[in-house]
C-alpha cells in the first residue's frame, strides 16, 4: 500500500517522500511533546533510510561533531550568534560532509570503505541541533525518532521496503 505515486514530479522516488513525511510528522510530535529537535525536522527522515549503512550514519555523525566543534571554537574569537551562527554551521557541515564525499572510497583489508554522509546538509542541521539542545539530547531524540520512521516505512509497506532501498532518489 503506497501513500504516493512510485516517483514524485522533481524525479525522488516514493520512498523518500514517505520517509520525509512520516518524519515531519514524528519530529513535529517530539518536539511538542517532548520539547527536543531530532536534529531538524527532515534528519529523522533520511537518517531511517540509511540506518542499515551505519558508515554512512557514522561519517555523518563525525561531520556533525566537526562542525560542532569548528563553531564553537570560532566562537571564542568571533561574534557567532543567531542566523549566522546557524548559516555558518550549516556551511561548515556542507563542507565537511562534502570533504568526506570526496575522500571517495577507502579500502581497508580489502573492504571499500565509502565515508559519504547522509544528505548534504543533514551534517550542518544536527550540528546546528547539538549546539542549541546539547550532543546526547539531540542524538539520543535522533535515534528514537529515525528508528519510529524506519519501522512505520516497513508497516505501511508491508515489509517490502527492504526492496526499495536500491533507488533513494
Amino acid at each position: 500500500m503506497a501513500l504516493w505515486p512510485h516517483t514524485s514530479n522533481t524525479g525522488g522516488s516514493r520512498l523518500v517522500l514517505e520517509s520525509v513525511g512520516i518524519g515531519l510528522v514524528i519530529s513535529l510530535l517530539f518536539s511538542e511533546l517532548f520539547g527536543l529537535v531530532a536534529g531538524g525536522l527532515v534528519v529523522p527522515g533520511y537518517m531511517a533510510l540509511y540506518i542499515d549503512r551505519p558508515l554512512a550514519v557514522l561519517s555523518t555523525l563525525a561531520a556533525s561533531l566537526a562542525t560542532l566543534g569548528l563553531i564553537r571554537f570560532l566562537a571564542y574569537f568571533m561574534f557567532i550568534f543567531g542566523r549566522r551562527r546557524m548559516v555558518l554551521t550549516i556551511i561548515f557541515g556542507f563542507l565537511l560532509g562534502s570533504a568526506l564525499r570526496t575522500a571517495g572510497d577507502l579500502r581497508l583489508a580489502g573492504f571499500a570503505l565509502d565515508l559519504a554522509p547522509v544528505g548534504y546538509i543533514i551534517p550542518g542541521l544536527l550540528a546546528n541541533w547539538m549546539d542549541r539542545q546539547g550532543v546526547m539530547p539531540t542524538l539520543a531524540t535522533l535515534v528514537i525518532a529515525s528508528v519510529l520512521v524506519r519501522l512505520i516505512l516497513i508497516l505501511i509497506s508491508g515489509g517490502s521496503f527492504f526492496g526499495l532501498e536500491g533507488n533513494l532518489g
